[in-house]
């Protein structure tokens, strides 16, 4: 099953079915919500803003507005654990440990247990640079229990393992963005020629508009991408892998 799993998964391109693909697949191990969260702008203490995140989900919208844009997850034990470490923990620490955290971290697991979140596994990844970080929350479904869940793990959590960090790989491979960051199909052409070396000048002749229509198009692309200069909008796009993309 992990064989034709992976298959499949390397033939797909476009990043909302390989995440439906990946639920689907952990639903039958019996985890049924899931959230992502990949970020290229953390530092070694930070795992970084939300706003320059990739995070993926199927869990309910008013669930994800308390911990991500409220920022919850900054106080997760989770997203501490995932600064330091990599592999899979199990989610019995939370009640053998609960005394030990802090106050907001009990917080976040009271909230986390008030929406059904109460017995799961956790994935830290490996990632190739230090500013990154990718991490993975598995909630067992309704009626598991943590000792269900260690059980299932102890019999199948090396090839769910494997699955995760190899849909990992697939995800952080293919252009990523929200609504907010979107560029327009003319934003990422003017960028692709400053990416290429070209000027201003340059890139006015080749599209055949004036340098300041070429300068529009860059400011809206830094407005977009929340950066101060143009080279930072290359590196933020390129780390997005929204440099040189062909679109149908």
């Amino acid at each position: 099953m992990t064989l034709e799993y992976l298959e499949e998964i390397g033939d797909l391109t476009e990043l909302d079915r390989v995440w439906q693909l990946f639920c689907n697949e952990m639903a039958s191990y019996g985890f049924d919500r899931l959230i992502y969260g990949y970020n290229r702008f953390g530092t070694q203490k930070y795992v970084g803003p939300w706003q320059d995140a990739l995070i993926l989900s199927n869990l309910d919208r008013a669930f994800l507005k308390v911990f991500v844009e409220e920022e919850y997850y900054l106080h997760a034990p989770l997203a501490e654990w995932a600064l330091n470490n990599t592999g899979a923990r199990s989610w019995s620490y939370l009640a053998r440990d609960f005394e030990k955290l802090t106050d907001k971290q009990r917080e976040v697991v009271r909230h986390n247990m008030a929406n059904g979140l109460t017995a799961g596994y956790s994935v830290s990844f490996a990632t190739p640079s230090p500013r990154s970080r990718a991490a993975l929350a598995m909630a067992a479904r309704s009626g598991l229990s943590q000792d269900d869940v260690n059980a299932v793990w102890e019999r199948h959590g090396r090839k769910i393992n494997v699955i995760a960090n190899m849909t990992h790989l697939k995800i952080i491979s293919l252009p990523h963005v929200n609504e907010r960051s979107k560029l327009s199909r003319r934003q990422q052409e003017v960028l692709d020629w400053v990416a290429d070396g070209k000027t201003y000048q340059d890139i006015a002749t080749i599209l055949g508009v004036s340098v300041a229509t070429v300068e529009k198009h860059l400011r809206l692309v830094r407005e977009k991408l929340d950066v101060e200069t143009t080279p930072q909008a290359v590196l933020k796009a390129s780390f997005w892998n929204q440099m040189f993309v062909v679109r149908g």
